[in-house]
């Protein structure tokens, strides 16, 4: 099972790279959507990213409570771990 500053530090080199953002504004505080600056058509990369980047699947509802960077953290550690557990 990997820890979660792994995990941590492995969605923050992706979302650095994808969306071409500065990695020093990916803090847990800061606020998804503007950061990454996310359409509904980066919603749709950033679903792709995170199936092949952690093999699960990722439901649209999911991101429904998702706002700033530590909710994006707390969700796919959970789902990492929930998965490790099956």
């Amino acid at each position: 099972m990997k820890k979660n500053e792994e995990i941590i530090q492995q969605i923050n080199g992706f979302l650095a790279e994808e969306f071409e953002v500065d990695a020093e504004k990916i803090t847990p505080g800061a606020n998804l959507r503007q950061v990454l600056e996310l359409d509904s058509l980066d919603y749709i990369d950033l679903v792709v990213v995170i199936e092949s980047n952690f093999s699960f699947k990722v439901k649209p509802e999911d991101f429904v409570n998702i706002i700033s960077f530590q909710d994006f953290y707390d969700y796919i550690i959970s789902r990492v771990n929930s998965k490790a557990l099956v």
